[in-house]
């Protein structure tokens, strides 16, 4: 195979994922950009919301590393129905990562903002709009990455090359979509 041959093919597997995230970003944006209100409501949550989508990209980035790596092993088939253990282990482990760590951001930045004596929301609301977005989220990633991996395996396409822009574009809608939802429940719950 000559470097022509290899780039063709990556060229082939990467460009329509790429494509997906540019368009996914700007979906993302939009979806940020009509937070305004959700952002005066709850002072510190603009601070918060780069480390909740940070944390959906690793999270779920490794996650779709997981579910590769087993595929090219052998050690999973690439077909939901058959779900094995250690695939629903690695989505329940990633699903928990990712509230630790939503929960962790949440409380870093109360922390940080009242350090700095900046304005910020109750510690409360912050942990729940983080756990509320991390679980609404988390779930729909975890099932996103599975079946993006297990179909461009099966289509012959190279998972690894499809998990970085899915993942980021993915964990950047959904993460904002729930982040915007969960805010609005939080509020109206505790309001």
């Amino acid at each position: 195979m000559t470097v022509r041959d290899v780039a063709r093919e990556a060229y082939r597997e990467g460009v329509s994922a790429l494509a997906a995230s540019a368009v996914g970003g700007l979906l993302a944006g939009v979806v940020l950009g009509g937070m305004r209100a959700e952002f005066e409501a709850v002072p510190g949550l603009l601070v918060l919301v780069p480390a909740l989508l940070a944390t959906r990209g690793n999270v779920y980035g490794a996650l779709g590393a997981r579910v590769s790596t087993a595929l090219h092993q052998g050690l999973i088939t690439p077909s939901v129905g058959e779900a094995d253990d250690r695939l629903r282990a690695a989505v329940v482990a990633a699903i928990g990562n990712g509230i630790v760590a939503s929960v962790f951001a949440a409380t870093a930045a109360f922390l940080v903002l009242r350090l700095l004596a900046m304005p910020a929301a109750p510690l409360s609301t912050l942990v729940a709009i983080s756990l509320v977005a991390s679980l609404l989220s988390g779930t729909v990633l975890a099932a996103i990455v599975v079946a993006v991996v297990f179909a461009g395996y099966r289509r012959g396409y190279n998972p690894d090359t499809l998990v970085g822009p899915i993942v980021t574009t993915a964990g950047d809608v959904f993460g904002v979509t729930f982040l915007f939802l969960a805010v609005r429940l939080v509020l109206e719950v505790g309001g």
